[in-house]
């Protein structure tokens, strides 16, 4: 194939073959394509975008540059969760077990983070020996057992979208539509699931920044996993403002497993019962996703769940003990109380930048080579539209590291103390496929 001639169709807005598509990709990856012809294939993708079939068939190109797994022989219906991204988003730690305690098992590959806060994987690691480089069958093993299993995504599943993401990260073609839509539900369909739910951040504190963008990528999304026939269903939420109390990695294991005991916040329990309530519709255990939340919420009363977070962790060889006993385990040098300066309802000037403060507490990595501090993070004892005394703990720091007055600077530049509360709604859309 000749890519002069698939550049000229695509910039005058052609659809092209699945062969076209197919070539480009495997083409960029065994390095036959130069990357200054993927950047121009990437920017006119940007402006003319792609149809549902060229997305589709992009999505499948990628998978098939690296390796895919099969669930033969695991028993029953299987799901999978994914976020965008967000400040105190623990939620797969929480939908799982509730999905699993309803006979779904939950089967889903997970990342680090890279700035901000840890990633799922960074979280699960702060049980000491818990791993999620394990065996294909190993991890069916746990999900015929337990229910619940999370890999670590290796090197080698779907290179092409590390090596294409690379690339648009220097050619200002990361925030189009069909590449993100593309770049996601490559890793999604990596694992057999059927169902997945996702969770599209939108806000100050994510990368869709406005509904009319979130519900663009979600439709792409939801179009993708049609034609891949995978029951695909999201949920836009506000990450105007963090999520739950807790912002770090064993700080969110401890409040993910206070939230399965029934003690958990009320956001972070909307999120989970609605994102575990749309996976249980799509697999038929419940006829509406009202009766479901309604015996959700009963699970996380009764805590009869809550074991399923500590079997899985102890099956991937971690120790859940440690989170059982959190004060001894995780105590830090500083911990630094953050004080309200007037009385009045409490916002964040950005959640992202909440995000960036634990990170330099020591929660998250500015690069790669950075190592976590699992004990870092941030507890906010007062959080969105609440009411707060003058001298009242807004948050609490927690940290190892000497930059105290610092710290406290950066806190209190992101305390706002509004005189009316300003409540906006968490869950913003839902989405499925009769919606496109």
């Amino acid at each position: 194939m000749n890519f002069a001639e698939i550049i000229n169709k695509k910039k005058n807005k052609k659809e092209l073959t699945s062969q076209e598509i197919f070539w480009v990709v495997n083409s960029f990856v065994n390095n036959t394509l130069k990357d200054y012809q993927m950047a121009a294939f990437n920017m006119a993708i940007w402006f003319n975008g792609m149809s549902s079939s060229e997305i589709a068939n992009f999505t499948q190109a990628m998978i098939n540059s690296g390796i895919t797994y099969n669930l033969d022989g695991v028993k029953g219906l299987k799901a999978d969760k994914h976020s965008t991204g967000g400040i105190g988003d623990k939620t797969s730690l929480i939908f799982s077990p509730l999905v699993a305690k309803f006979g779904v098992k939950v089967a889903k590959l997970s990342g680090r983070g890279l700035g901000q806060t840890g990633g799922t994987i960074d979280k699960l690691e702060s049980c000491p020996g818990w791993t999620g480089e394990i065996s294909e069958e190993k991890f069916k093993e746990i999900l015929n057992t337990v229910g619940i299993s999370i890999m670590s995504q290796s090197s080698d599943i779907v290179p092409a979208d590390k090596k294409l993401y690379a690339l648009r990260d220097v050619t200002g073609t990361v925030d189009s539509i069909p590449l993100i839509a593309s770049s996601i539900m490559s890793k999604k369909l990596v694992i057999p699931a059927d169902s997945i739910i996702l969770d599209v951040k939108m806000g100050s504190g994510a990368f869709m920044k406005d509904l009319k963008s979130a519900i663009a990528l979600s439709k792409a999304m939801i179009a993708i996993g049609k034609e891949h026939k995978r029951n695909v269903s999201v949920m836009i939420t506000n990450m105007d403002q963090p999520l739950g109390r807790a912002i770090g990695n064993a700080i969110e294991v401890k409040e993910a497993w206070d939230t399965l005991n029934g003690k958990g916040p009320k956001d972070l329990i909307e999120l989970c019962i609605t994102a575990a309530g749309l996976t249980l519709v799509q697999n038929k255990v419940f006829k509406d996703l009202k009766t479901a939340k309604i015996e959700l919420t009963k699970v996380l009363n009764d805590n009869s769940a809550a074991h399923l977070l500590r079997d899985f962790i102890g099956a991937q060889n971690g120790d859940f003990s440690v989170i059982l006993d959190y004060e001894k385990n995780f105590s830090t040098k500083h911990v630094i109380e953050i004080k309200a300066k007037k009385e009045g309802y409490v916002a964040f000037s950005s959640a992202d930048e909440l995000g960036y403060l634990s990170m330099h507490l020591g929660a998250g990595r500015a690069t790669k080579e950075e190592s976590i501090d699992f004990a870092a993070g941030i507890y906010l004892n007062k959080t969105t539209n609440e009411f707060v005394k003058k001298g009242e703990t807004v948050m609490t720091l927690y940290t190892n590291r000497d930059s105290i007055e610092e710290f406290q600077q950066k806190a209190q530049d992101l305390i706002l103390i509004n005189d009316n509360a300003h409540n906006e709604k968490l869950i913003l859309k839902l989405l499925t496929v009769d919606d496109i």
